[in-house]
């Protein structure tokens, strides 16, 4: 049976359980803020609480990879049954590990996240394409294969990825809009949209000068402790807003340990978001 493709699973759960994405970032500063240790058991606890609070009730989740890498195999572990729960619950997953390589290491990365039955196989997975979109491949062939999606790096919120992003190309165009125009490729004649988004920063303002409707989903992050508020969101995606899932990390987690706050946090900000987004 051919798989459901993550762009029309996206569409449907925000529209359900409303248009919001809740990192999960366990960092050391907010480990001692929840009164926790910072070592293998405080991330367990951290992240099991997060998983049983919310799990049933938002509807995209984004672990940072790196945050439970630092504690080696115990924290990938730690991360494996985080995806598997979430998903368990119907929640949707999007790996955040910036994967981008060639060849065969690049169908690698894709295997670890992408592939059905690996043990961090997610819905969708972040990915650099700053050694050529065209490294991604073997990633968008497998995304394809199994129902899942990529979120390709293209106007991030941090102030050093206009370094790159924004450089010109030959003919004219900036890298960033390069990578939107390719994501465009990848999703024509998709609906309800297709499922291959981009990571577009809430905190950039004005964006009319680019085309952000590639009829796939743009990941936004900077709600909340960077800066973005939800009512930010029409100005800075204009027509594409209905796509946008916004990323919500401190201002929801720091809410914790205690899961009634933590519910709360989600829910209103998806209520502010919905209420923005129209």
């Amino acid at each position: 049976m051919t798989p459901q493709p993550f762009g029309t699973r996206l569409r449907r759960a925000m529209d359900e359980r409303g248009p919001l994405c809740v990192g999960i970032d366990p960092h050391a500063a907010l480990l001692s803020a929840w009164g926790l240790d910072d070592d293998i058991q405080g991330l367990e606890s951290f992240t099991r609480t997060v998983v049983e609070a919310l799990a049933g009730t938002v509807a995209v989740f984004k672990p940072q990879s790196a945050f439970f890498e630092r504690f080696g195999s115990r924290g990938v572990a730690v991360l494996e049954r985080a995806v598997a729960d979430l998903r368990a619950e119907g929640a949707l997953v999007v790996m955040d590990a910036k994967r981008g390589d060639i060849g065969s290491t690049m169908a690698a990365y894709a295997e670890t996240y992408l592939r059905p039955g690996a043990p961090l196989f997610s819905d969708a997975l972040t990915v650099s394409p700053y050694l050529g979109y065209g490294s991604l491949k073997p990633a968008v062939d497998l995304a394809r294969e199994s129902g899942t999606g990529l979120f390709v790096l293209a106007l991030t919120s941090n102030p050093e990825g206009a370094e790159v992003q924004r450089a010109v190309r030959e003919d004219g165009r900036t890298l960033g809009a390069t990578m939107l125009a390719h994501l465009a490729e990848e999703n024509a004649g998709q609906s309800p949209m297709g499922s291959f988004g981009a990571v577009v920063g809430a905190t950039l303002g004005d964006l009319s000068s680019f085309d952000l409707d590639v009829n796939g989903p743009l990941l936004a992050p900077g709600i909340g402790a960077q800066g973005a508020t939800p009512a930010d969101l029409p100005a800075v995606f204009g027509a594409a807003v209905r796509n946008v899932v916004p990323n919500v990390s401190r201002a929801v987690l720091k809410e914790g340990p205690d899961a009634a706050g933590l519910r709360s946090a989600a829910e209103r900000y998806a209520d502010e978001v919905r209420a923005a987004v129209g």
